[in-house]
C-alpha cells in the first residue's frame, strides 16, 4: 500500500508543479483570443464552460485503455506502477498539454496539420491517412468493448449484434450533431460515473484489507509467458492510455475548438491526463492483486474480462453493476469522439465545410463502414478482437512518437535559445525506441521470431539514435 500512495502523491505533486514548468515553456498568454471566440460557427466551434470541457476532455481520452490497459500491464508486475506514474508526468501529460496547445495557437488544427507543419509536408500526407486509420480501429475497439460487456452481464439471451447496432447508431448521431447538443450534456454524467467507479475501487482496497504489492517486492517480469513478453518494449505497449497515448492529441483539437482563454490548457489538458493516470493506477493496483493472490481467477482471462472478475468478487451486485457500467461508459465516450475526430480530420484535408449536416454524414459514412467491418471481423474471428488490439496499441504508440517529434521541434523553434525542447526530446527518444524494438521484439506482430531479442534491440538503438541526429542536423541548420 506505500508504494500506492506514494505513486497518488507524486501523480498529483506531478499537476501541481511539473505541469507549471510546462506551462511557462509554451509561453501561454490569457489575453489572446480563441478561435471560438473569435469565429464560432455552432458545430465544433463551440465556447463552453472549462469544468465542462475537462470532463469531456477526460472522457475523451479515458476510454478501456487505463483500465483494460492497466490490467494487462499489471502482469507484468510493480514496474506497470512505475511507468504509468512517470510516464504519465513527464511523457503522456506533456504530449497532452503542448499538442492542445499548439491546435490552440493555430485555430483548432487537427493533429496530421500540427505534423505537417513541424515534420514537413510527407509526414502530413503519411500522418492523415494513419491517424484516420487510428480513429478507425478506436472505434472498431470502442464498440466491441461495450457490446461484449453488455452482452455478457445484462443481455446474454440477446443477439451481440443487437449491442452493436444501437452503439453505432449513438455513434454516428453523436459524431453529426453539435458538439454542445450531446456530448456536452451527457458526458459529464458519465464522467462523475467514472471517477465513482475509480473511488469505489480504492475504497475496496481498505475494506477489504487488499495486499497492493510494494514495487520492491515484484519489480522483476511477472507475466506468465514472460519469455516472449519482456517488460521493454512490450509493457509500455500494453499500458498506453494510463502513461501516454497518441490517441489523446488527436482528441485534443476537439477541445481546444472550445476553450475561451490560454490559461485553461494546463487544467484540462495535462489535468485531464493525471487524472487518467490515477484511473489506470488504481486499476493496475486491483490487477495486479489479482494475478498474484487470486490468480485461479485470472486464468484465461481479457482486460474485459477481468473488469467482471474485480467488480463480483468484492462487490455487492449493484455496486458492480456501476463500476461494469463506468467501463461501459469510458469506452463509449472515447468511440464516438474517436469517429468525431476521424471526421474533422477527412473534412481539413478535403476541404469540406462541416456547417451543413449533410456534408458531415458524406464525410462520416465511409469512416462508419470501415469500423463497422473491422468490427464485425473481431466479433465473427475467435481471435481477431487481439489482432486489432494488439496493432490499435502499437499504432497509437507510434502515433504518440511522432507528435512527441512535432512537439519537440515546435520548441526548438517557438523559443529559440533556450533548451526547452529537451522536456519533449527525452521522450521522444525513449518512445522511439519502444516503438522500433516492439516490431523487432514481439513474436506474433513482429520479427521476433526471426530475429534474436539482443539483435533486436542493437538495431532499434542504432534507428533511434539516427533519428535523434537528424533532428539535431535540422536544428542545427535552422
Amino acid at each position: 500500500m506505500i508504494t500506492f500512495v506514494v505513486s497518488i502523491i507524486l501523480l498529483l505533486l506531478g499537476y501541481l508543479l511539473y505541469s507549471k514548468v510546462v506551462e511557462r515553456c509554451v509561453g501561454v498568454d490569457p489575453s489572446r483570443t480563441t478561435p471560438a471566440v473569435v469565429h464560432p460557427d455552432g458545430v465544433d466551434y463551440v465556447p463552453m464552460k472549462p469544468w465542462r470541457i475537462f470532463l469531456i476532455q477526460f472522457l475523451n481520452i479515458a476510454g478501456v485503455g487505463p483500465i483494460c490497459g492497466a490490467i494487462m500491464g499489471a502482469q507484468f508486475g510493480t514496474a506497470s506502477f512505475l511507468w504509468i506514474v512517470f510516464g504519465c508526468i513527464f511523457a503522456g501529460a506533456v504530449h497532452d498539454f503542448i499538442s492542445g496547445f499548439i491546435s490552440l495557437r493555430q485555430d483548432g488544427a487537427s493533429l496530421p496539420e500540427i505534423h505537417g507543419k513541424y515534420l514537413g509536408n510527407g509526414m502530413k500526407q503519411f500522418m492523415r491517412g494513419f491517424t484516420v486509420l487510428l480513429m478507425i480501429l478506436v472505434g472498431a475497439v470502442f464498440v466491441n468493448t461495450p457490446a461484449v460487456l453488455l452482452n455478457q452481464n445484462f443481455t446474454p439471451d440477446w443477439n451481440i449484434f443487437v449491442w452493436v447496432v444501437i452503439i453505432f447508431a449513438y455513434y454516428l448521431i453523436a459524431t453529426l450533431l453539435p458538439i454542445d447538443k450531446l456530448i456536452g450534456r451527457i458526458y459529464p454524467v458519465f464522467g462523475l460515473l467514472l471517477l465513482g467507479m475509480a473511488v469505489a475501487i480504492v475504497v475496496a482496497f481498505f475494506v477489504h484489507g487488499v495486499p497492493i504489492p510494494e514495487v520492491w517486492e515484484r519489480l522483476d517480469n511477472q507475466h506468465p509467458q514472460a519469455a516472449t513478453n519482456p517488460i521493454f518494449p512490450m509493457m509500455f505497449i500494453s499500458i498506453a492510455c494510463g502513461a501516454i497515448s497518441g490517441f489523446h492529441a488527436t482528441q485534443s483539437p476537439l477541445m481546444a475548438r472550445c476553450m475561451v482563454n490560454e490559461k485553461q490548457t494546463r487544467p484540462i489538458f495535462y489535468g485531464a491526463m493525471i487524472t487518467e493516470g490515477v484511473v489506470a493506477l488504481i486499476w493496475a493496483a486491483a490487477a495486479a492483486y489479482f494475478f498474484h493472490d487470486k490468480a485461479d481467477l485470472c486464468v484465461g482471462k481479457s482486460g474485459n474480462d477481468m473488469v467482471g472478475v474485480i467488480a463480483n468478487e468484492w462487490f455487492p451486485k449493484w455496486i458492480a453493476v456501476v463500476c461494469i457500467l463506468g467501463v461501459i461508459s469510458a469506452a463509449v465516450t472515447s468511440g464516438d469522439t474517436a469517429l468525431r475526430s476521424a471526421r474533422l480530420i477527412v473534412a481539413d484535408f478535403m476541404h469540406v465545410d462541416q456547417k451543413p449536416v449533410s456534408k458531415r454524414l458524406l464525410v462520416a459514412l465511409p469512416v462508419f463502414l470501415l469500423a463497422a467491418g473491422l468490427l464485425v471481423f473481431s466479433l465473427l474471428d475467435k481471435g481477431g478482437f487481439q489482432v486489432i488490439w494488439r496493432y490499435f496499441s502499437w499504432a497509437n504508440q507510434v502515433l504518440a512518437t511522432v507528435t512527441l517529434w512535432a512537439i519537440t521541434v515546435f520548441l526548438s523553434r517557438h523559443r529559440p535559445g533556450k533548451a526547452w525542447y529537451w522536456l519533449t526530446l527525452v521522450p521522444a527518444l525513449f518512445m522511439s525506441m519502444v516503438t522500433i524494438s516492439f516490431i523487432l521484439v514481439a513474436e506474433k506482430e513482429g520479427l521476433g521470431q526471426l530475429l534474436p531479442h539482443s539483435a533486436g534491440y542493437i538495431i532499434a538503438a542504432v534507428l533511434t539514435a539516427a533519428i535523434a541526429t537528424l533532428f539535431f542536423i535540422r536544428k542545427k541548420k535552422q
